[in-house]
């Protein structure tokens, strides 16, 4: 008779329970308006979504405890089933766990009123009991999406970086580079070398490296390649030298720096042709700019680096008059030497000075500098082969 009079007293208890669903969660959502800011901030659509992820952790809990000596709580389905994937990205883990604890709040609060003073510290053991399974489920559900965003996330980088490489950018890789945290607006510059031998955590410390510097970073190894696009910068030289470690042995490009990631494919075409064409300059700095592998990008077939030296350097030289690029000529051909050039020109040296100095003031370069007369000599010779034509 006492076995038969407490299985009835349990289903009263039960069918209390059951009845207060619908109010207790009312009062849980009321008390996370009050208490939780983030709550309060939330869209209407996301607060429901909490509302019935409250509600239906409720009524799992009175299902299990039904008969809770015979069951191990194991609300994952019964709980986050009901919610929708959009949540989990909604609300993080510790929102989840003061969600929990409003919840456990409120039945504390109540549960006498709702089943009695005798049935209340059986109910409240349970509650505790269900709790900890809730707070260990939710630890497995954050888990599993976190997994699986990370697989996710790294594809779709993977995606777009090699996008980039291709040339083939559009406003969907924009899209898709904002999916994955991407909020610069200006001072992309693309880097690439090669990976190191061993790539386990390559990507990753990229990543920890750019964002303790205040870079945005997209990240990824591309076969033989290792390629960093970074935005928020200013410096390109000075925003690869703090990935610099990362890289494998090699030469290391820095592309130009491009006014947006859409603009990004400009960064790396130069970037790869660099890397192509690194070779050709075995003492280069590490890392060194594309730009300054002008001369070996040109001679390795880069039509971009052919026009850029005919532009920006053959054509200033020539248009600071016929005097200033036949003296650089002369000097270029008689060695490098001002008195050979002065003889060669019937000038004095110091002429060939001043006309040497004309050609620093209009394109940077410096004939008596060997790397730079180098440059000079590759573009003297692409202008000479395709000259500005007349109007």
């Amino acid at each position: 008779m006492s076995a038969r009079r407490d299985t009835k007293r349990h289903e009263r208890t039960v069918h209390l329970l059951e009845r207060a669903t619908g109010p207790l969660a009312t009062t849980a959502i009321t008390k996370m308006e009050e208490e939780l800011s983030w709550y309060r901030a939330m869209p209407p659509e996301q607060r429901s979504w909490v509302g019935l992820l409250i509600q239906a952790g409720i009524a799992a809990f009175v299902d299990w405890y039904r008969n809770p000596q015979h069951a191990r709580p194991s609300p994952t389905t019964d709980i986050f089933g009901t919610a929708p994937r959009d949540l989990i990205r909604a609300i993080s883990l510790q929102q989840t766990v003061e969600v929990v604890r409003v919840a456990i709040e409120v039945v504390e609060e109540n549960v006498v009123d709702v089943v009695g003073d005798d049935d209340a510290p059986a109910v409240l053991e349970g509650v505790l009991r269900y709790s900890r399974e809730v707070a260990f489920s939710a630890a497995q559900v954050y888990a599993r999406y976190a997994e699986a965003r990370g697989s996710w996330d790294a594809r779709l980088e993977a995606t777009v970086v090699d996008s980039l490489l291709r040339g083939e950018v559009d406003e969907g890789v924009r899209s898709r580079a904002s999916a994955l945290g991407w909020t610069a607006q200006s001072g992309v510059v693309v880097t690439i070398g090669r990976p190191p031998a061993v790539r386990d955590n390559t990507v990753d410390d990229i990543r920890r490296s750019a964002r303790k510097a205040g870079y945005d970073v997209l990240t990824g190894v591309q076969g033989d390649r290792l390629v960093a696009v970074l935005g928020r910068v200013e410096d390109p030289v000075r925003a690869a030298e703090c990935l610099i470690s990362h890289f494998g042995p090699g030469p290391v490009i820095v592309g130009p720096l491009v006014p947006d990631l859409v603009s990004a494919a400009v960064s790396a075409r130069a970037a790869v042709s660099g890397l192509v064409a690194a070779d050709g300059w075995p003492e280069a700095p590490r890392p060194v700019a594309a730009s300054a592998l002008l001369p070996e990008r040109a001679l390795s077939g880069d039509a971009d680096a052919i026009r850029e030296l005919i532009a920006e350097v053959y054509l200033p030289v020539a248009e600071a008059g016929p005097v200033v690029l036949e003296t650089l000529a002369a000097y270029l051909e008689t060695g490098a030497s001002v008195e050979a050039a002065a003889r060669f020109l019937f000038v004095h040296p110091n002429t060939v000075r001043y006309r040497l100095r004309r050609v620093t003031d209009v394109v940077g370069l410096t004939p008596t500098d060997a790397r730079d007369s180098y440059t000079l000599r590759i573009a003297l010779s692409l202008g000479r082969l395709d000259p500005p034509h007349s109007d």
